[in-house]
């Protein structure tokens, strides 16, 4: 006899599989997207913190009032684009957070055809074995008839 094992199931769960590894490129390229922007926040809250302390020194030497003026709107402005980066980092982590929700969710979906398949698999084999064991007993009769009647 030969039977070949074929799962009913084969193409959802392939389907899920290649759910999944979408949604693994989409929450790697998440991740990396809120890197770059932390990475970059991390940067201008630097560029503020040296550049007022370059002030501060300067101050202590004594600084024109135009110098100073000119400090202050330039740590103005990369306090509006601080502000700005906290936000873009805020949605960044969001997204970020909501498609590793996605992801494990898909991945679940795929586990449960995957643990299917297994339990389908198993099934399957007992069939063949009760079916192979079924025939060799049948073998066996014929044969034990044959050597009886001879």
């Amino acid at each position: 006899m030969n039977m070949k094992y074929q799962f009913k199931f084969q193409k959802i769960l392939h389907l899920k599989e290649r759910e999944k590894d979408e949604a693994m490129g989409i929450y790697q390229d998440s991740v990396k997207k809120f890197e770059d922007a932390a990475e970059h926040l991390f940067g201008l809250l630097k560029k503020k913190e040296g550049l007022e302390h370059f002030q501060s020194d300067k101050l202590s030497q004594g600084l024109p009032i135009s110098e100073i003026r000119h400090y202050q709107n330039f740590i103005t402005n990369l306090e509006k684009s601080i502000e700005h980066y906290q936000l873009v980092v805020m949605n960044a982590r969001n997204k970020m957070n909501w498609c590793e929700e996605k992801l494990l969710e898909s991945n679940i979906e795929m586990k449960k055809y995957e643990k299917m398949k297994e339990k389908s698999y198993q099934s399957y084999v007992r069939m063949v074995n009760e079916i192979e064991n079924m025939q060799l007993d049948e073998i066996s009769s014929i044969q034990y008839f044959h050597r009886e009647g001879s």
